[in-house]
């Protein structure tokens, strides 16, 4: 019966990030962001289930990449065409019929996530941590700029809602997801800090972060990640 118990758990982060793409296409991008953060905890919640009742297997990896591919590979890429349709919508400058065809280009998201996950299931490097920009991180990043533009305590509305500056987003994101870049996985096997020491650093930065910024910290956290990443780590895998 406890073999079962992670799958259920992954089943809860493809249910969750079905309903999160319902809404988004129902243009409430901000729900749809706060669902991302349920996905990303029942994708994490599976994983450790998994190792406390020692219950892998092989549906499991797969069913695992199967529903990150609806919740942290679809959803991402609909929340970005939403983003860039408002934005075409709202340019004056944007024809009718490049405000409706240019938001599909959001998509290579979904596309290059799909690419991200594929690699994942193959690579042996990636044991214990990542080749390329992990796609719930992706999906985070994505998913945090509705609920910026929502509060915009700091008017960065203004800055990146722009159809070409989510484009450049859209396609800085896409290549960081199937990169060659060794990124740290959190995931401490013990407390020690010679063996922990860059998980600890972006923690001290990480953590106030949140408290200082809120949502718009997200984005700041993430590049963080990958910049910490590359110089503890700039040529072999963590």
């Amino acid at each position: 019966m406890k073999k079962h118990i992670p799958n259920a758990i992954t089943c809860l982060n493809l249910f969750t990030g079905c309903v999160a793409i319902y809404i988004a296409f129902k243009g409430n991008l901000e729900f749809a962001a706060y669902l991302v953060g349920v996905a990303a905890a029942f994708d994490f919640l599976d994983g450790m289930v998994a190792r406390v009742l020692h219950a892998y297997s092989e549906i499991g990896k797969q069913l695992d990449s199967l529903a990150d591919m609806v919740s942290f590979g679809v959803l991402p890429g609909i929340i970005m065409f939403q983003l860039m349709q408002k934005s075409a919508m709202a340019d004056p400058d944007v024809s009718l019929s490049e405000a409706e065809i240019f938001p599909f280009s959001a998509f290579i998201i979904v596309i290059f996530s799909a690419l991200r996950l594929a690699k994942f299931n193959i690579d042996s490097r990636q044991t214990s941590s990542f080749i390329g920009l992990p796609t719930p991180a992706n999906t985070l990043f994505i998913s945090s700029l509705p609920l910026i533009l929502a509060a915009d305590q700091y008017n960065l509305g203004q800055y990146f809602m722009h159809q070409y500056i989510l484009l450049g987003l859209t396609l800085a994101l896409s290549f960081l997801l199937v990169a060659e870049i060794p990124l740290f996985a959190l995931k401490f096997k013990n407390l020690s800090w010679k063996d922990n020491a860059t998980r600890f650093i972006f923690l001290l930065f990480a953590v106030p972060l949140l408290f200082i910024l809120k949502f718009a910290a997200i984005p700041v956290i993430i590049i963080l990640y990958v910049l910490l990443s590359v110089v503890a780590h700039p040529k072999q895998p963590i």
